[in-house]
């Protein structure tokens, strides 16, 4: 399986990183050599970070969290967005705002005031107001939308962010490190691995690079979904409870035996009763 993967991003260009003036120190380990003034990738270090980003993300999922992935460059934004689409989780492909986790609960409110909108759409509100008042609402409704769409129905904090490109997703990965999220990044040469948990070296520039190493990562989010159906098969049911009818006859006869003891004790005297009368009949 390694060597056809191995042959695949191969064939996607995964190995070119960028030219040798643009190059980050840090990324010496994941450099095999040098092609003219072009840095090459070892794709054997692609493999490994792509092996252990597999296995965090499937963790992270079977845990019963999400994953956010990221990525507002051009040749990222529609692989994200299809490749988030397909695995169920959440994306970010047109702008990352400041604040989509560390202030969630503005995003949150930003969210809800898009379904306002589009409610008042639907209901024909909009039509009744003034044509400036209904232009200034659409424009606001579609702002909303292309910044918030991917997230839509991300209603808690993401258990890992998968982001294309660490030096232009910096924000959202400072903003994930400082909530302590696990973070996946595709690196190119002249990225820093330590802005990231896990870094899969790679050509964060090639389509087809992006687009492939992300479908992995899909499987594996996938995979941590079947763990989770899967377990929750196995859990035992809690068995059913069976109402029994005895305590409601004894319920329903003790009425009748308060009062069949009532009378008992009114009609029998006791024994100061049984002396007072005996005394009362040699007086007289």
């Amino acid at each position: 399986m390694n060597k056809n993967l191995a042959r695949e991003l191969i064939n996607a260009g995964v190995h070119f990183g960028h030219g040798i003036s643009r190059w980050n120190p840090k990324m010496a380990p994941f450099i095999f050599t040098k092609r003219g003034n072009i840095h090459i990738i070892d794709v054997r270090k692609t493999l490994s970070g792509l092996l252990i980003a597999r296995k965090l993300l499937t963790e992270v999922v079977s845990s019963g969290k999400d994953v956010l992935f990221v990525g507002t460059k051009r040749q990222a934004q529609k692989a994200v967005q299809v490749v988030a689409e397909k695995c169920g989780m959440h994306y970010v492909s047109q702008r990352w705002l400041g604040g989509t986790l560390t202030n969630f609960r503005t995003i949150r409110s930003r969210l809800q005031r898009l379904e306002e909108l589009e409610a008042m759409q639907e209901n024909g509100e909009l039509e009744s107001e003034s044509k400036k008042q209904a232009s200034r609402l659409k424009r606001e409704m579609r702002k909303i939308k292309s910044n918030l769409e991917g997230i839509r129905n991300l209603s808690r904090l993401p258990g890992a962010v998968v982001v294309v490109d660490a030096r232009k997703e910096c924000i959202a990965l400072r903003e994930a490190r400082k909530l302590g999220i696990a973070t996946v990044g595709i690196l190119d040469t002249d990225s820093d691995p330590d802005a990231v948990d896990v870094a899969i070296a790679a050509n964060d520039d090639s389509i087809r690079a992006i687009e492939l190493l992300l479908n992995e990562l899909a499987d594996a989010v996938a995979t941590g979904k079947t763990m989770v159906s899967a377990r929750q098969e196995q859990a035992p049911r809690p068995p059913k409870r069976v109402r029994s009818k005895r305590p409601a006859l004894a319920r329903a006869k003790e009425p009748e035996g308060e009062t069949v003891a009532a009378s008992t004790t009114e009609e029998t005297p006791t024994e100061g009763e049984e002396s007072a009368s005996q005394e009362t009949e040699q007086q007289a």
